[in-house]
């Protein structure tokens, strides 16, 4: 299994990437980026807070939790966000739920979690062309074909897939000290038949970060923190729903018990393998927008 620059004991200085330092640069990029939900009613905020709280003291009841087991959890809650954590912690172990109450009722394609490292406008690249990487990237050459359409399936001519992915060590870059700002990042826009053809390497399994108050509940339960490799995509077009999925690669061991619970059968890939890598054959059906 590849290992990453975490894994292998590289130091924690500023010119070396850790799974930690990306997970703090994650949590800066949230705060920047994203906005409070404060247009929720306060009708909403109640009965959600009280059915949160009101399992809470279920659990608590039903299992006679400790004083020692309370105090335990409340030094851990007071860490994860001493660490800076909470957008880790939620990313990992609530949005696959989120993405499912909030997809249910689509026709197209599946999509999964969006993860804690995305950035918008990466660099264009047509209908045809390849990733941002450097010369000596790591990783076998994949090369990637599909075609965007509607339910109806009608095709998609000027719908936008934004891809990103880890590199060969498991690390994304603007968020890793190292790498070059558009880093295996990029935006491909179909041609008018829907179509795109994309060039990367395919990525690396790696392990979300340890280091913190999320690692010593992963040591504490005896889990794993490990993801399997997986290509980051949002795919796009007017009047249509975005999709925000990950798609993974067969035959790797942590499909079944990946930490962020996020595979779906529908998002595996098919690699048949090439004299300079590995193609693949994947599309997206998109359903049209619900606004009107």
């Amino acid at each position: 299994m590849t290992q990453t620059a975490h894994d292998t004991g590289t130091d924690t200085s500023n010119d070396k990437a850790t799974a930690a330092a990306s997970g703090m640069s994650a949590t800066e990029r949230f705060k920047t980026d994203k906005r409070a939900g404060s247009g929720v009613p306060k009708e909403r905020v109640d009965l959600l807070a009280r059915e949160v709280l009101d399992g809470i003291h279920a659990t608590i009841r039903r299992h006679k939790v400790t004083y020692d087991e309370y105090n335990a959890l409340k030094a851990w809650l007071i860490k994860v966000g001493d660490d800076g954590e909470w957008p880790l912690f939620l990313d990992v172990w609530v949005e696959h739920v989120i993405e499912e109450v909030a997809t249910e009722h689509r026709e197209g394609s599946k999509g999964t979690i969006e993860g804690p490292y995305y950035v918008p406008d990466a660099p264009e690249q047509g209908a045809n062309g390849s990733v941002p990487m450097r010369p000596d990237e790591g990783g076998v050459q994949l090369t990637w074909t599909g075609q965007v359409t509607s339910t109806d399936g009608s095709p998609l001519g000027g719908a936008k897939v934004e891809l990103w992915h880890a590199d060969n060590d498991g690390f994304y870059s603007q968020f890793a000290p190292g790498l070059p700002e558009w880093n295996l990042r990029a935006t491909f826009t179909t041609d008018d038949q829907g179509r795109f053809e994309i060039h990367t390497v395919r990525p690396a399994p790696y392990q979300i970060p340890t280091e913190g108050a999320c690692g010593r509940l992963i040591d504490a339960a005896g889990w794993h923190a490990w993801r399997p490799a997986h290509l980051h995509v949002k795919v796009s077009a007017p009047g249509h729903e975005l999709l925000t999925a990950q798609l993974y690669f067969p035959g790797d061991e942590h499909n079944d018990d990946d930490i962020a619970s996020a595979v779906k059968p529908e998002l595996l890939l098919a690699p048949q393998p090439t004299e300079s890598g590995e193609s693949v054959s994947y599309g997206f059906v998109l359903d049209p927008s619900q606004e009107r």
